[in-house]
């Protein structure tokens, strides 16, 4: 009885703690779940078979590094609510952090003589405060992996395997699970069969996923995530996200009880208890560092139980300050959070739509969704926008370059009065992405972001030939900064007084994949060429001309990573010389 009331109460503690939250605005990736949820209702056995507009270029969400369990879920809460209802949606997803405290418990009692003290660290880690208020499948696929876990340790053969096909639903990284339980039956029931089979589970679930996915849309997941990790050149962060992994593990209970807790799990590193412990610490970090390129807090998750449980072991005279320090540092993140991500949504609401023309925002986060909301559009690379429209952009995080001439319509400064930040202009914080710095978390009063709303003004070229230089000539598809043109640039230019021969110069270098070049003017080809070599190169029109709008299109594009444009010739001059 008395062991019911405990975890009671710290199931209590841990809706107490999500309770503030419960009306946290959509963040982070959010958007892309809720997204997949929407299809979800179109498509319920493919939510991820759809485009997705993803830092600025189409992409297909079967690429998506995650399967589709959370949009599933999102899908139903869609189907009882109606719409996107920030509280209910929240309060639904409070099931998951009470399974998660649940079965952190049933874990506990059985590794460690002090599961209070072991759940308490585990409430109290920062990434469980902030992420889990979040739409995003961390703390779905956290309740999984522990419910997988502690019911494989009880010997619960079919509820564990059940678990085991939900988690793996949910992250990929759910296969992590067969070296660390593998150890386990390695120690405890290296004879039986059973145990070994169950190991099997996440391997063949998301095989199962793969397949049928392959079958019923004509690719794989595995495929498309693949080619978009080495497009992207996510791979080449994977270095700098590995380090910043080891900087966070240093803050899932509070730092000062890391070493000590080391030396203690070292003394006892012979007992069986310990050792799977450890393991499931060693091959989790080892397992994951390659492949967790961000470095997120959020990502080391499943390896907080284990170290909580290793830190309960010390004395209780140390552990109860580090628990308060670590659960006001964990709540001010989230408060900061929230007051980040409400800045957006406050934005959103006080911009009114242009009447007949489009609102376009360049950002992928909560601040997209809520002006997606209200009607508009995301920005793509490439793509025309009309004088009266409007732009929002994110110093924070935007990706599409605009050169069209523009006037202020609106600016706000996103400033949380908590002086923490998890990512921000100023902070230097890789709490979310290691590209943004390597401090765990940032110390800052700074703001977090600034958000301008511009709007497009008419054209007026002046020039009859321009270089990549003259930017506010180029509409879209070539770089000011080196003249990169993507597979298609447009240019603006003055009409000449009387025709003239139209020519572009272009330098093609070496690793170049383009071959064929075909040149528009005012919408109608005018000239096709075929690349000889690398090298300088003219292209002309065969006859004098008049024209205004030069489109610019090449055959083949090619990335080199870290750069993520997609990359045809280099342009020096176009148009009537």
């Amino acid at each position: 009885m008395e062991t019911r009331v405990k975890l009671l109460l710290l199931l209590a503690l841990a809706i107490l703690l999500r309770l503030p939250f419960l009306n946290t605005p959509i963040q982070g990736d959010d958007h892309i779940y809720l997204t997949e949820a929407e299809h979800a209702l179109i498509d319920p056995l493919h939510p991820n078979n759809l485009k997705y507009v993803f830092i600025g270029e189409e992409v297909d969400l079967r690429g998506h590094p995650h399967p589709p369990g959370n949009a599933w879920v999102l899908a139903g809460l869609l189907l009882v609510f109606g719409d996107v209802k920030e509280v209910p949606f929240h309060a639904a997803y409070i099931v998951f952090s009470l399974t998660a405290v649940w079965a952190m418990w049933r874990i506990a009692s059985r590794f460690t003589g002090r599961p209070v003290w072991a759940t308490l660290l585990f409430i109290a880690v920062p990434a469980f405060l902030v992420n889990g208020n979040s739409l995003e499948s961390d703390l779905p696929f956290l309740a999984f992996w522990l419910a997988s876990i502690a019911l494989f340790t009880r010997g619960a053969s079919l509820q564990a395997c059940a678990c085991m096909i939900a988690a793996s639903m949910f992250a990929y990284q759910a296969v992590f699970l067969i070296p660390i339980l593998g150890v386990y039956t390695w120690i405890y029931h290296r004879k039986s069969r059973r145990h070994w089979l169950l190991l099997l589970t996440p391997f063949l679930t998301i095989a199962a996923w793969q397949i049928f996915t392959r079958l019923t849309t004509g690719e794989a997941p595995a495929g498309k995530l693949a080619g978009y990790l080495v497009s992207y050149g996510f791979l080449k962060t994977a270095l700098a996200g590995a380090l910043m992994l080891l900087i966070h593990f240093w803050f899932i209970v509070f730092p000062a009880l890391v070493p000590f807790a080391a030396v203690a799990a070292w003394r006892r590193r012979r007992e069986p208890d310990t050792v799977f412990l450890l393991a499931w610490i060693g091959l989790f970090l080892a397992c994951g560092l390659p492949v967790f390129f961000a470095g997120s807090a959020r990502y080391l998750l499943p390896i907080a139980a284990p170290v909580a449980i290793l830190a309960s072991r010390l004395q209780p005279k140390w552990l109860a300050p580090a628990f308060a320090a670590q659960l006001v540092l964990g709540l001010g993140l989230a408060a900061a959070n929230y007051q980040h991500w409400d800045g957006y949504r406050r934005f959103a609401g006080t911009l009114a739509q242009p009447p007949g023309h489009r609102i376009w925002v360049d950002n992928d986060w909560g601040l997209r969704y809520y002006l997606e909301a209200r009607g508009a559009l995301p920005a793509q690379k490439g793509r025309l926008v009309r004088p009266g429209d409007v732009i929002v952009t994110s110093e924070l995080g935007s990706s599409v370059r605009y050169t069209v001439p523009l006037a202020p319509v609106a600016d706000v400064t996103i400033q949380p009065s908590i002086p923490l930040r998890l990512i921000g202009l100023e902070s230097h914080s890789g709490y979310s992405t290691v590209s943004k710095g390597f401090w765990p978390f940032g110390i800052s009063s700074g703001p977090a972001d600034r958000v301008h709303a511009r709007r497009v003004l008419e054209r007026h070229p002046t020039l009859e030939y321009v270089t990549p230089k003259a930017a506010d000539q180029i509409v879209s598809g070539i770089d000011p900064s080196d003249g990169w043109t993507s597979q298609t640039g447009v240019i603006a230019l003055k009409e000449p007084a009387t025709p003239k021969k139209l020519r572009v110069e272009i330098y093609v270098p070496g690793n170049a994949k383009a071959r064929h070049i075909t040149l528009l003017l005012d919408g109608r080809e005018i000239a096709s060429y075929t690349i000889p070599g690398p090298g300088p190169q003219t292209i002309e029109s065969a006859e004098p001309l008049r024209g205004g709008a030069l489109e610019i299109r090449v055959d083949r594009t090619f990335r080199v990573p870290p750069d993520q444009r997609d990359l045809g010739v280099v342009l020096i001059g176009a148009g009537f010389p």
